[in-house]
């Protein structure tokens, strides 16, 4: 087969100096909890927290906090090769290049991903779940999403034996801190000044708080928010109807106390003023900063339609909202409207709870402007296999209720459905209102425009995550609303080294995921346009490949029981090779199979 996809794969030229014995790279914090975003650079240097910094951070470690195994012979792995081992107190990721052995982490601290299914290449391990990237010399985190990085291990080798010597407790949290500044600014709480202020509290808004702190800001950090919950994952919230707020939580309130970053909860932004540099809350109360970060997210598009009194009618927004549609839903008939991901996350989380679950799409095709017709049938299939009903080319007309709940859902078609509960999923849009008249510059569908750096025409503010658009070096840089949760962490990380002068380009290939009956699509590239799907693999099987091309070139690939081939894809994405379309048309699946781990 042509092209670069058929070439063998490289070897990645990184050396390992090895440890000495006593040193030991287990960068724990006593919570477990772990910080990211280093600047990522190998073998002790500047940017992550190395062995010698350990030592100062705590008292030494005792021998018996260790635990020291034999884990192959020499010759057991050639270069560009991973293997998990076994150490006793726990797992390792052993893995060889260029003749020098390093050990890690083995599990990706984002969903507990095996990193040995994942991709090696040019000196980090890719996620085979959702593409996020670890350096095999530090462990510290490259590529999101997620907001910790890995523990590594010391590596030896005695008498052609591969030795490993790994902290105990590092080896079952799987996870590690990086190193953070505190506040060492003399600050009142009530005080309206705030040395940087993030407005949000998604994985933007969290990303730049800690990277601020990891890169050695010392002065006041605010984040306000409209939730009343700490930052959350919001994802899981239509994948798992019943997580709670506590459960889906990212950082512990003790986390953001003892790295001095400081949460308001449930304050709204109405208003700011760029001259003073003053930001207005709703209740009144004012804040004033020297560098502002906006990543307010997404709001849903309101539905038009008859009955807007009735009740057990959902935007699903909150951990609440989720709650309360699955309380509802049980032993009863849910109605979905609208057929985008969050929509049919919803349906397909309902459909072992639910009497009944209706979907209600504008389109003949779900997912068909994402994922292209021949996709979004077989997944439309699938739908339907597990007792979703479809009702396609419609739209809602009324919400009838009784007693001021909802009892029946009427289509423009006539057709009328019995309904409990409904949810409405028919899309979002950019949460800027509050900056009209302001200065800041949007776009006539409320986007902010940033440039590399995230700066926004105003200076001193930045924005990030589902309110801008931005230039993407994957499409030579044109500007993209890339609506994404690993979007949003790099957007965070690109703000922070921004306002502290240390400026850093966005190379992330953009990457999602979406999951439904047990089953996950994984996506990476940016397909908008595409204007034709070369399927490899089964469709009726739900094992495939979509690769999606424009102009003759692969945009984006798509997979669903493939792993680890759009992690693979990603990697070849950020190399600025390019993929023909004529590479992917053959037939030939050999470059699939992955032959670096064991």
């Amino acid at each position: 087969m042509g092209g670069c996809l058929s070439k063998p794969k490289p070897e990645v030229k990184v050396e390992l100096n090895l440890l000495d014995k006593e040193k030991e790279l287990d960068l724990m914090s006593p919570n477990g909890k772990a910080s990211p975003f280093s600047e990522c650079r190998p073998n002790g240097s500047l940017g992550h927290c190395s062995d010698e910094d350990s030592m100062t951070l705590r008292p030494q470690r005792k021998h018996r906090d260790f635990i020291e195994a034999s884990v192959c012979h020499v010759k057991d792995l050639e270069n560009g090769q991973m293997r998990e081992v076994d150490l006793g107190a726990g797992r390792a990721l052993l893995i060889k290049e260029h003749g020098e052995f390093f050990a890690m982490g083995h599990k990706c601290p984002h969903y507990g991903a095996p990193l040995v299914k994942g991709v090696l290449s040019k000196g980090h391990v890719r996620c085979p779940w959702h593409g996020a990237c670890f350096n095999i010399a530090t462990g510290d985190i490259e590529d999101f999403p997620g907001l910790d990085s890995l523990p590594t291990f010391q590596v030896r080798v005695e008498k052609e034996k591969v030795i490993i010597r790994a902290n105990k407790q590092a080896l079952q949290t799987q996870r590690r801190s990086k190193a953070m500044s505190k506040c060492s600014a003399v600050i009142n709480s009530s005080s309206g000044f705030s040395h940087v202020l993030i407005i949000g509290s998604g994985p933007a808004a969290l990303v730049c708080a800690e990277t601020l702190r990891q890169e050695g800001f010392t002065d006041r950090i605010v984040m306000c928010t409209m939730d009343k919950h700490l930052p959350y994952d919001r994802p899981k919230l239509s994948k798992s109807l019943d997580s709670t707020a506590e459960h889906l939580q990212l950082r512990s309130s003790d986390f953001f106390q003892v790295h001095d970053i400081e949460i308001l909860l449930e304050k709204e932004v109405v208003s700011m003023d760029v001259k003073t540099r003053t930001v207005i809350f709703r209740d009144g109360f004012k804040m004033e900063y020297r560098k502002l970060f906006i990543a307010t997210g997404s709001r849903p598009k309101p539905l038009s339609y008859k009955g807007k009194d009735v009740g057990n009618v959902f935007h699903l927004r909150t951990p609440e909202d989720a709650n309360a549609i699955a309380t509802l839903a049980s032993s009863k008939n849910a109605v979905i409207v609208g057929t985008s991901f969050i929509g049919m996350e919803v349906a397909a989380a309902l459909t072992d709870k639910a009497h009944s679950v209706s979907v209600i799409g504008i389109e003949a095709v779900p997912f068909r402007k994402a994922l292209g017709e021949k996709v979004g049938k077989a997944l439309m299939k699938l739908f339907e296999l597990n007792r979703v009903k479809f009702y396609m080319l419609n739209e809602v007309w009324e919400m009838r209720g009784h007693n001021g709940q909802l009892k029946e859902v009427v289509l423009k078609s006539g057709k009328v459905l019995r309904a409990d509960v409904c949810v409405i999923g028919i899309g979002s849009g950019p949460a800027t209102a509050f900056l009209k008249q302001t200065g800041v510059h949007m776009d006539s569908k409320g986007f902010i425009p940033v440039n590399k750096t995230m700066q926004t025409n105003i200076d001193g503010v930045f924005a990030g995550g589902d309110v801008v658009t931005f230039p993407l070096a994957l499409r030579s840089n044109k500007k993209v609303n890339i609506p994404h949760w690993q979007m949003a962490h790099v957007h965070g990380r690109v703000a922070a080294l921004s306002m502290m002068g240390k400026a850093s380009d966005i190379k992330t290939v953009p990457y999602f995921w979406t999951a439904m009956f047990g089953k996950s699509i994984r996506y990476a590239g940016y397909g908008e346009g595409f204007d034709d799907v070369v399927i490899q693999g089964d469709l009726d099987e739900l094992k495939f490949v979509a690769f999606y091309t424009k102009s003759e070139e692969v945009v984006a690939v798509a997979s669903m029981n493939y792993d680890p081939i759009v992690s693979r894809v990603a990697e070849v994405f950020r190399s600025g090779k390019t993929i023909r379309k004529r590479d992917v048309e053959t037939g030939d699946m050999s470059w699939l199979i992955d032959k670096g781990s064991q």
